[in-house]
């Protein structure tokens, strides 16, 4: 193979990933912002960076990922409820929370009503998306390698939840 044909296709390749990728979210995004107004609690952008930290934000509003091990959630075993750092919503319990081993809360079973799931197809894969069904805040994601008895991995982002103890 010729080295300068190599590095066409390869150019080409990746420039078709890159643009696809760019095309594809500027149209999820435009879908999202669509969906958020149906939420119970809207707010502007600038209100609330006012009442979340820099890292809630970019977790909860722009669908960010905090680091694995980062949240001291991960390890909270204590009788309580997580509620969603943005609007204070109920979502999960106690005793649906488990040690995943992925440095990320996991919970098997959220409380009924609390979230609502979109596609999320960013890095090269299709995950399911948990937002807060209250604010539409970013929570994680749910995969489908968790513990009976519904077989759910509800990975959050610790930063997205507050835990008050029972």
């Amino acid at each position: 193979m010729d080295k300068r044909y190599f590095l066409q296709a390869s150019a080409v390749i990746v420039g078709t990933a890159l643009l696809s990728r760019y095309i594809y979210n500027n149209q999820e995004s435009e879908a999202m912002t669509t969906s958020k107004s149906g939420f119970e609690i809207t707010k502007p952008e600038e209100e609330w960076r006012t009442i979340l930290t820099p890292e809630q934000f970019r977790v909860l509003r722009k669908h960010g990922t905090e680091r694995p091990h980062t949240s001291p959630l991960d390890k909270e075993y204590d009788n309580g409820t997580y509620y969603c750092a943005a609007c204070e919503q109920p979502l999960f319990t106690s005793d649906t929370k488990f040690n995943s081993g992925t440095g990320w809360p996991s919970f098997f079973n959220p409380i009924e009503g609390a979230i609502a799931t979109t596609v999320d197809r960013s890095l090269f894969m299709t995950r399911t998306e948990v937002h807060c069904s209250r604010c539409g805040g970013h929570l994680g994601h749910v995969f489908d390698d968790g513990p009976a008895p519904t077989g759910k991995r509800y990975c959050m982002n610790g930063v997205s939840l507050k835990f008050t103890p029972a």
